[in-house]
């Protein structure tokens, strides 16, 4: 298994941007399996009526691919977030813990670096969005379906803020053997309403 720690530099600034929308309602679109450039230019409009948020540009003759549902915008503090109708997360590649290359018999180590990992990742977003509404980790035997149904499934960790239109959710990836997980790490994304 090989790791990569790095600062949280882009991590903390990705969830000051995701935590500065106190309402996510006039972002969220229709969350279905539309794609296309009509549904990215909902996208844009929305995300571009409701934040300061720039879309990423359209080169010279550039067109939007018929099969993308989702878009990416530069925030006032350079964080990338990508935004699909029912889901936006921070393209944060340079931030945070992660293992990778994950063998059979490191389950036990991605396990314990994702539970050393995790309070200084909560700490982080609680800085930034409060207290959260629900906290909980698979040491618990009603994990799955504490916060609600399915939703701590291929969870290691999971934490939630409940904002208008939306959930913020903070989480670790649970490694198993079978299928083998090749990579965790504790990221967030939030899910509009």
């Amino acid at each position: 298994m090989k790791t990569q720690d790095r600062p949280l530099d882009e991590d903390d600034l990705a969830i000051a941007d995701l935590a500065g929308i106190s309402d996510w309602k006039p972002i969220a679109g229709p969350d279905n399996d539309q794609t296309g450039p009509a549904v990215v230019r909902a996208i844009v409009q929305r995300v571009t009526s409701a934040t300061d948020w720039k879309p990423w540009p359209l080169n010279q003759g550039e067109k939007i691919d018929d099969v993308l549902a989702s878009w990416g915008f530069t925030t006032k503090r350079g964080s990338t977030i990508v935004v699909f109708p029912g889901l936006a997360f921070a393209d944060a590649r340079n931030s945070g813990w992660s293992a990778y290359d994950i063998g059979p018999d490191d389950i036990p180590a991605a396990e314990a670096g994702l539970d050393q990992n995790w309070p200084t990742m909560l700490k982080l977003a609680q800085k930034h969005l409060g207290r959260p509404d629900y906290v909980g980790d698979d040491s618990s035997p009603t994990f799955l379906d504490e916060w609600m149904p399915g939703a701590g499934a291929d969870r290691r960790h999971l934490a939630v803020w409940v904002r208008p239109g939306a959930q913020f959710h903070l989480f670790s990836n649970k490694p198993t053997q079978a299928p083998l997980t090749d990579a965790v790490g504790v990221t967030y994304a939030v899910y509009i309403d």
